[in-house]
């Protein structure tokens, strides 16, 4: 491709179940994927690790409170109380704030507000689209997702589960 991509606001593929506009994928970049996401209440993505992938965060609007390190003691349950050797403990990012997660690191993120937030999500390389995708159709069902089936789908597309993904309201 020798020309570039300009993109109107709203524009892109939406993923409907996952509540993300797909901005460039694959199609378009051998080397990243850029998504719009609109993160709902109470979702929490659950705390997680790529071997190969890095992802970069960055607020739009509303809160969201975001985890990016190896915890002292990884426990299965709430990421949220984790802490690093270092001191380092989840931060509550509003608009402006950014998160890099390079690949081997733990990270999470979760709206605990009341209103949706929004932010922009890009991973290295291209792809993610395609996990997303899947997940949606996980999420679709409604009532509580099988945990095992999204283990499974995380696994296949090098993520490492560390607790429970929670959908949100």
């Amino acid at each position: 491709m020798t020309d570039g991509l300009v993109l109107a606001p709203g524009e892109g593929g939406l993923i409907t179940a996952a509540g993300m506009t797909l901005k460039v994928g694959a199609d378009v970049s051998a080397r990243w994927s850029v998504f719009e996401a609109n993160v709902q209440p109470g979702f929490d993505v659950g705390a997680h690790l790529h071997g190969e992938v890095e992802e970069l965060f960055y607020v739009l609007d509303g809160e969201l409170d975001l985890l990016a390190f190896e915890p002292r003691v990884r426990t299965s349950g709430d990421w949220q109380r984790w802490e690093s050797a270092s001191g380092a403990k989840v931060a509550r990012g509003g608009p402006g704030s950014l998160m890099y997660v390079p690949a081997g690191c733990p990270h999470a993120f979760a709206n605990p507000g009341s209103t949706p937030a929004r932010m922009l999500f890009l991973v290295a390389p291209s792809g993610h689209e395609d996990y997303l995708r899947e997940m949606g159709d996980l999420l679709a069902g409604g009532g509580p997702p099988d945990q095992a089936a999204i283990a499974e789908l995380r696994r296949r597309h090098d993520i490492e589960q560390l607790t429970p993904l929670v959908p949100g309201r």
